[in-house]
């Protein structure tokens, strides 16, 4: 199929955004649950349900153990609160310079664009963040990022920096363009997994019209979240020239075992996308559900990277407050 073949509408994808599933009782309707199964769910939790339409369509029907399920629908389990897990696990607070722009890296700043996502995972690091989204300008933290010359990287985070629109990305990613001492500009993206029109002409125009390299981090966990059509879109991004990477948190019941990591690591590095990082769980707090032990992690890793080319194996790491960088545990 050729690339030119599919162009959307200038962002369509806001109307297929609308389509999210939002509600719970809609959702396990649609997904055909039974009252037993649907009294294992929370059905008004702390972090709101959110998952694209695409993705609950790729869920099994009748059945709590969908590893997509598991990912976005909140199950009761949440209630278990430990105290050795946290409203901020990765210490974010400590690292603000300004209310949106983190510095905890040698090099890299992180500028949290946007509170907004296109889904809800439920093991998110950042669901308690205090996000500031009065102003869309990023004034203060470009003035920062341009007097400092230490910083050569911009990473776009968020939510996901790809809920803004083009409107607002547009004159944000041309001052950083603008900024002789950045050499890269990073997307952390989950967006084109639920929704992959978001990929649409208009921004890939405005990323073309860039000087600087762009990274895309894409972040996926299963390979049953991945398909040709998101497939279609991503490679519109390497076709000008984008370097993609994946990163993945490892969660109990999702992809800990070596035959999913393995396929989906195969399924990516065929697409020419790069596993990057296999995150150990970050310990917000309701997700002690999820978590895998570390030494079943490291586990697991030895195993895939028995069958797999060194370029096709994740670095499995961990995020330990107060260091300067991500800690190796394979």
């Amino acid at each position: 199929m050729s690339l030119n073949n599919i162009e959307p509408h200038s962002e369509s994808w806001k109307k297929i955004l609308r389509q999210n599933f939002t509600r719970l009782d809609i959702l396990t309707d649609f997904l055909e649950l039974n009252e037993e199964q649907k009294n294992s769910l929370i059905d008004k939790p702390h972090f709101s349900l959110n998952i694209p339409l695409r993705l609950a369509q790729k869920i099994k029907k009748g059945t709590l153990d969908d590893p997509i399920f598991r990912q976005f629908v909140p199950l009761k389990e949440e209630s278990s609160i430990r105290d050795d897990f946290f409203s901020d696990p990765v210490g974010d607070a400590q690292f603000c310079r300004e209310s949106k722009l983190l510095h905890k890296y040698e090099g890299r700043v992180l500028l949290v664009c946007t509170s907004a996502c296109a889904m809800h995972c439920r093991y998110c690091f950042r669901q308690n963040f205090d996000y500031d989204n009065q102003d869309r300008t990023f004034k203060s933290e470009l003035n920062i990022i341009a007097n400092d010359s230490t910083i050569r990287e911009v990473i776009l985070s968020g939510g996901d920096p790809l809920s803004l629109s083009n409107e607002i990305l547009k004159p944000l990613l041309t001052k950083l363009n603008d900024i002789p001492h950045i050499k890269r500009i990073r997307f952390h993206t989950r967006f084109p997994i639920g929704i992959p029109e978001r990929i649409d002409a208009n921004f890939l125009s405005i990323l073309e019209n860039l000087q600087k390299q762009i990274w895309f981090v894409i972040h996926v966990n299963h390979p049953q979240e991945l398909d040709l059509d998101i497939f279609f879109y991503l490679k519109k991004l390497q076709l000008i020239g984008c370097i993609l990477l994946n990163q993945s948190v490892l969660l109990k019941n999702v992809n800990d075992n070596p035959d999913t990591l393995k396929e989906l690591c195969e399924v990516l590095v065929d697409q020419g996308i790069l596993p990057y990082y296999i995150h150990q769980l970050d310990r917000v707090k309701g997700t002690s559900h999820f978590e895998v032990s570390e030494e079943y992690g490291r586990e697991l890793l030895k195993q895939i990277s028995r069958s797999l080319p060194g370029y096709a194996v994740p670095k499995y790491v961990k995020e330990i407050i107060g260091e300067s960088y991500k800690t190796s545990l394979f």
